[in-house]
């Protein structure tokens, strides 16, 4: 029995069909909801009979609901004046090392309380879902400490209980180096792998664990005994990745099995063809390459000859990508790194849940969680062609209105 059906749709199924394209469209289609999880989708003029509640969209395109696959949503304060500093010449690398960068969010944060870190991300997170975001990862990564971190993971986690939409966490403990650990990195790598891994994996409030592994970031070394001590607490890996040199990040993630390497501007051929083998997706981050005005791009037709899937997400964060658009981010994609419309929306939804491992959604199939972003559009080309511009007009979660 059919619980609710959506008709007079367009679908854009993310889901190759009969040899076409990789969107799998579908003209005049109709999807249909059992118990949250879609139990039929196709051409309306099949759809079975039933006695479910009809939803007509009136010739709107339906989506899976948008995945923001690598945020920092939750922080306090902002870094506006670091910004007027790079516009007068000094680089993302130079503040960071001066103290600034990281460090000064990590200041903020560590003096907030939860609830006003909740209270902050709220704005930041009701821009995403504005777009038909529903799924929404957050990583820690302020606080350098077990307190802080612990906090920060607590207050995204309670994201979901001021708004419909689907939270996963993930620890960045391993982010940088905190002011009391000045010239001993080696020890605080020590101390995420030997002390807040464990905790947080007993507290359960961690999906997956992070680490910033670059030039300004950990060794190679240090990052493995982070995640050796996250396949101890049976937790997956992620990791930020050569974004500003190659340090071996993208074949350090595939030797892990990590869910996604992210950013990769800097990554080896050597390492995305490793990446593929080892199932890793390649997380885009175009809103970082163009604020910090990154010369360098990722390497996206090494990519795709290695065959590794690209997710695209916003990153947003206080210091290099201060952004609140998704479908911006999908755009900026296009423009910037020369991706297909086809690639930019599989970014966003199908490979961008692969990315935080979750194989029941991000595209329109028989099974999969019934999360919907509906759309007052004539093509989906729109929703990376159009720069500021929102045409969203609904969402479904769970096959419920969000």
């Amino acid at each position: 029995m059919l619980d609710r059906v959506w008709v007079n749709a367009s679908l854009c199924t993310m889901s190759p069909r009969d040899g076409r394209d990789g969107l799998g469209i579908i003209e005049d289609g109709a999807v249909a909801a059992r118990d949250g999880r879609i139990a039929w989708v196709g051409a309306r003029r099949d759809l079975p009979t039933s006695g479910a509640e009809v939803v007509d969209l009136g010739g709107a395109w339906l989506l899976p609901g948008l995945v923001d696959c690598h945020t920092h949503l939750v922080f306090a304060g902002d870094r506006a004046g670091e910004f007027e500093r790079r516009l007068a010449g000094a680089t993302y690398e130079e503040i960071a090392r001066e103290g600034g960068g990281i460090l000064s969010t990590v200041r903020l944060t560590r003096e907030a309380s939860e609830e006003a870190l909740i209270e902050g991300a709220l704005p930041r997170l009701d821009s995403l879902l504005a777009e038909g975001v529903t799924t929404v990862e957050v990583k820690s990564g302020y606080g350098l400490d077990l307190p802080t971190e612990a906090r920060m993971l607590r207050a995204a986690r309670a994201l979901d209980s001021r708004r419909t939409v689907s939270v996963r966490t993930s620890l960045l403990a391993a982010h940088a180096v905190p002011p009391e650990f000045s010239g001993r990195q080696a020890d605080y790598a020590r101390l995420v792998a030997e002390e807040i891994v464990p905790a947080v994996a007993r507290d359960g409030i961690a999906d997956a664990v992070d680490a910033f592994c670059d030039t300004i970031g950990f060794t190679a070394e240090e990052t493995r005994w982070v995640f050796d001590a996250a396949r101890r607490a049976r937790l997956p890996v992620k990791l930020h990745a050569d974004q500003l040199g190659d340090t071996g990040g993208a074949e350090l993630a595939a030797e892990y099995g990590a869910l996604s390497a992210d950013h990769l501007e800097h990554a080896s051929k050597a390492g995305l063809r490793a990446m593929a083998a080892a199932g890793s997706v390649a997380v885009l981050l175009p809103g970082a390459t163009y604020f910090i005005r990154e010369a360098r791009m990722p390497d996206v037709a090494a990519m795709r000859a290695a065959g590794v899937r690209m997710a695209v997400s916003t990153d947003m964060n206080p210091g290099s990508s201060p952004t609140r658009s998704l479908l911006l981010m999908a755009n900026m994609a296009c423009t910037l790194y020369r991706l297909t419309v086809e690639e930019a929306l599989l970014g966003i939804t199908r490979h961008a849940a692969a990315a935080l491992g979750l194989q029941d959604r991000g595209a329109l199939e028989v099974g999969m969680r019934c999360d919907l972003g509906v759309y007052r559009i004539s093509r989906p080309a729109e929703l990376c062609y159009w720069m500021g511009h929102n045409p969203c007009t609904g969402r479904v979660v769970a096959g419920r209105d969000a």
